[in-house]
């Protein structure tokens, strides 16, 4: 089973492709893809057929996953984009940011 850095509910904010600069929460992960889906960035445009939940059908605007090597977590502390390591504290593994050192 792989390990990314980043995970559902981070704030990230993307650094490469045509939504660089967009910063989002992360909605979902996909590890086997090593793809995110960061809320309002990577909009495309779907067909959905009409159903019970969409009783009209037609064209919705949703997220599209996103590589997750062009995400970069944003520090809660300084607000700027950041590396993730990983280290032994207390005797738990922990994320920490590279920047301010602080547990994420």
């Amino acid at each position: 089973m792989k390990k990314l850095k980043i995970k559902t509910g981070d704030t990230v904010r993307i650094i490469a492709g045509d939504h660089k600069g967009v910063e989002g929460k992360v909605m979902k992960v996909d590890i086997a893809k090593n793809k995110a889906i960061v809320e309002g960035a990577n909009m495309v445009s779907k067909h959905e057929k009409p159903s019970a939940k969409n009783p009209q059908g037609g064209i919705v605007k949703k997220e599209a996953l996103i590589h997750v090597s062009n995400l970069s977590l944003i520090d809660a502390k300084s607000g700027d984009a950041t590396r993730i390591g990983f280290d032994v504290r207390d005797g738990k593994k922990v994320r920490f940011s590279k920047k301010s050192n602080e547990v994420i």
